[in-house]
């Protein structure tokens, strides 16, 4: 899937632009709108980036996570080498030393993702800013005609870039879910 990335100022034509990608087979978790202005596009009745993806909390996570990993093997090959762990206390203090910085390690991640704005959205901040709204759509390569028909009828619509989508798989497993959802009682 391409994310593709479209900026404007008119929250209606936005809306109508989500009811005809709909009406072509687009699904829910493949549109999304980020706005500064959340309660405007509440209004508009138009699917708004969660909060919590607005920051960098999942990017910075993964990576601090990462480190701790690390970190974490290190503390253990350090322990190993140095023959620490022939002692009586044998691994099971460094194996908990480990995880905690592994723990540690991926808690400030996430602290530090909360300060930050994602990853994927810094280069619209400042037409965020400005009032301005980005619509972005994550594209299946069978539906790229069908979005340029569409955009074509929305020339205020202007073309902000292409980017990494949602892998396939989340979006329609976020399909299925909400399928699911419908029958439950």
């Amino acid at each position: 899937m391409i994310r593709h990335y479209y900026v404007t100022e008119d929250l209606d034509d936005l809306e109508q632009v989500e009811q005809e990608l709909e009406s072509q087979g687009f699904t829910e978790p493949q549109i999304h709108v980020l706005s500064e202005h959340d309660f405007e596009v509440e209004e508009h009745h138009l699917h708004e980036v969660e909060s919590v993806l607005k920051l960098d909390v999942v990017h910075s996570t993964e990576v601090w996570g990462a480190i701790g990993v690390v970190s974490a093997i290190l503390t253990l090959a350090v322990a190993y080498f140095m023959g620490w762990t022939h002692s009586e206390a044998g691994w099971i203090p460094f194996i908990f030393l480990s995880i905690i910085i592994l723990g540690f390690c991926t808690w400030e991640g996430g602290l530090i993702g909360i300060q930050k704005p994602n990853i994927n959205f810094e280069r619209f901040q400042e037409l965020l800013h400005k009032g301005k709204h980005i619509f972005f759509v994550d594209v299946d390569p069978d539906q790229e005609m069908i979005i340029d028909t569409v955009m074509k009828h929305h020339p205020q619509l202007q073309m902000a870039g292409v980017g990494k989508a949602t892998p396939h798989w989340v979006v329609r497993g976020q399909d299925n879910f909400k399928r699911l959802m419908k029958f439950m009682p």
